[in-house]
């Protein structure tokens, strides 16, 4: 790769991860520092909003509870449908950012972008995670042991959209909330190596938020923390 491929990658970030694991926490600080925020939640939902309507459901719980537990007879039929489109924004956004990398599209290059992807995104097609990792620099948001156990809570508190992809088992007697927090692990363990392949890099988030001086401050601060541990591994590679 050139230099300046390998500079507008840096512009370039995608990042993946668990569901809870920050993604949106960390794009919204980069939006905040004057990156183009790109959410791959919000584009599924519009694409899914006609489906919602039609059973009451809007927002990224609605998706959740529209897709059901699954075990719900509807479930692998609502999966298959969310995987869909979430195959289907993926490649329209890397489309349109592959025009703008050979000048045949609205040149926005000089604002850097910040993809804030779903923990899903592994699922979708082989063609369309190669051209993720060609048009942009893919971070995984590693977390800690313990940080995986408050992911396991925040989905139970506050359901997001899964794919369990057949990591979810009923048990005799198992309430859904007990299947959840015995399958939820598995399924962070099932997607913690497909993360890795598919991430250049990995920062690890623990230690990376300021906490000291104002909230203008503090959001430069973690932003700058934040890109430095990626420039580290850039370096080191």
């Amino acid at each position: 790769m050139n230099n300046e491929m390998h500079r507008e990658k840096r512009s370039r970030l995608a990042l993946v991860g668990m569901s809870g694991s920050g993604k949106s926490f960390w794009t919204k600080k980069l939006a905040a520092a004057g990156w183009r925020w790109v959410c791959c939640d919000d584009l599924i939902e519009k694409r899914l909003a006609p489906r919602l309507a039609a059973g009451g459901y809007s927002g990224i719980n609605g998706v959740a509870a529209w897709m059901g537990w699954p075990n719900n007879a509807t479930y692998g039929q609502r999966e298959a449908e969310y995987l869909a489109e979430e195959i289907g924004v993926m490649d329209e956004f890397l489309s349109n950012l592959e025009k703008e990398t050979s000048g045949l599209g609205k040149d926005s290059s000089a604002t850097p972008i910040v993809l804030d992807t779903t923990g899903s995104v592994i699922y979708a097609q082989n063609n369309i995670l190669m051209r993720l990792r060609r048009q942009m620099t893919v971070v995984h948001l590693a977390n800690t042991e313990q940080e995986q156990r408050m992911l396991v809570e925040r989905y139970l508190n506050d359901p997001k959209p899964v794919l369990w992809r057949g990591t979810f088992h009923v048990k005799d007697q198992e309430t859904p909330r007990e299947t959840v927090a015995r399958c939820y692990p598995l399924l962070i363990a099932a997607r913690r190596k497909s993360y890795e392949n598919l991430a250049h890099y990995a920062v690890q988030v623990s230690a990376l938020r300021a906490k000291h001086a104002s909230d203008s401050e503090n959001n430069a601060a973690d932003v700058e923390r934040f890109l430095q541990k990626i420039r580290e591994q850039v370096e080191h590679t």
